[in-house]
């Protein structure tokens, strides 16, 4: 046998997906017959609405089966332009500045590999989706987390961030509401970052893939709307996927300035070409409307997030602030380290989702995969029983431990 020909050096800067792999262990509990409830899922629980997969079964049946543009159809970005202005009032887009994207993380990577240069710094609040950092270490860049605390709220502080920022700072990226903590900004806040970053010259990368999946009043902003005077910095990245229970169909895109959208969808013509053509009406159609199947969605949600935050703080142990948005809980599990269980000391984050996973049969998230140890993500996209019973089992695990 000839000698193993190596991989490309750049990967050996980049982590395996850390939610993909926690999620194999329950996979294979499952896969012999043994009942796991996964709460480490990152996508909506719905089926896809019904006018949504009618329109692409239309589409099917009317020939729309093609290679399209590779920065998508006409109409859809023209829908995405009109989405996008009724969402943020005053910030209007032309289709020329829309990129679409085979998903939200397919349409920042194109951005990585189009704006970041080797050397360049990439701001990061933590706890961050996994996907952030390395995405930039792909591109041969440098990811600069800037912790942030529980009693933050979870939120990035001017004050942090001008800390942060130096003269190789090229992209900050944030993320309202949060993936994985919920943590949403409100317009003062983000104002106070955009003033922040005013003083400088970098990317301003908002991913806002949770935006319409906001609870208890909380009134949802985009940095674009409450920033105008620097639209030209401002690139925003959203898509279908969690608001219209869409994760599969696979349509994500950007907004932002004509030359980066160019940049991007020379990367897109070498690479994937064209989202799905039928995908693509299917997401015309969720843009579309109606969208009362979708605010039916969000309510259930909320409801969702009172029990799972109201259960999780009854258990000995854990303590779990409420969340703004998404369908996350980011709860503090640091109560639990050091304690003795299933015959070994839970000693991280790790030991407990470990621990949860064979006493409980409860699937979560160790926050160390998002950059805050002491924390478990777990999603409340489960039924109300499917969230109740995940309680029960959880409390009686932890009620054993010494």
């Amino acid at each position: 046998m000839s000698e193993k020909i190596p991989v490309a050096q750049r990967l050996s800067a980049v982590k395996p997906s850390a939610t993909v792999a926690v999620a194999q262990p329950a996979r294979e509990l499952k896969a012999q017959g043994i009942d796991v409830l996964s709460f480490s899922v990152g996508g909506p629980d719905f089926d896809t609405p019904v006018h949504i997969r009618e329109a692409a079964k239309k589409a099917i049946d009317s020939g729309a089966t093609r290679c399209t543009a590779a920065r998508g159809i006409p109409e859809l970005r023209e829908a995405i332009c009109d989405a996008s202005a009724k969402r943020r009032a005053g910030v209007t887009y032309e289709p020329s500045q829309v990129v679409v994207s085979v998903g939200a993380k397919h349409t920042l990577f194109n951005l990585a590999l189009a704006l970041y240069d080797e050397g360049d710094e990439v701001l990061i609040p933590a706890p961050y989706w996994v996907s952030y950092p390395e995405q930039v270490r792909l591109a041969g860049a440098n990811p600069v987390i800037v912790q942030t605390t529980e009693e933050q709220g979870f939120r990035m502080t001017p004050e942090a961030l001008r800390a942060a920022i130096t003269p190789k700072t090229k992209a900050l990226i944030l993320c309202s509401p949060s993936n994985p903590t919920g943590a949403a900004y409100t317009g003062e806040q983000l104002r106070a970052l955009a003033d922040v970053a005013a003083e400088h010259n970098f990317w301003i990368i908002v991913d806002e893939i949770y935006g319409q999946l906001v609870y208890g009043g909380f009134e949802q902003k985009s940095i674009a709307e409450v920033a105008p005077d620097l639209k030209d910095r401002i690139i925003i990245v959203d898509g279908v996927s969690k608001t219209f229970a869409m994760t599969g169909w696979r349509i994500g895109w950007m907004l932002g300035p004509e030359y980066v959208t160019k940049a991007c969808e020379k990367i897109q013509g070498q690479a994937t070409t064209n989202p799905s053509s039928v995908a693509q009406h299917a997401a015309i159609a969720a843009l579309r409307g109606p969208w009362e199947p979708m605010e039916e969605m969000r309510q259930a949600f909320e409801a969702r997030r009172s029990i799972i935050v109201e259960g999780l703080n009854a258990i000995d142990g854990i303590s779990c602030g409420m969340p703004e948005g998404a369908f996350y809980a980011f709860a503090n599990v640091q109560a639990l380290i050091g304690k003795e269980g299933g015959g070994k000391k839970l000693e991280t984050d790790l030991d407990v989702a470990g621990y949860l996973l064979e006493e409980a049969r409860c699937a979560v998230v160790p926050g160390t995969a998002f950059g805050a140890p002491g924390f478990v993500r777990i999603s409340y996209a489960a039924s109300n029983e499917m969230i109740r019973e995940g309680l029960s089992r959880i409390g009686e695990a932890l009620s054993k431990l010494g």
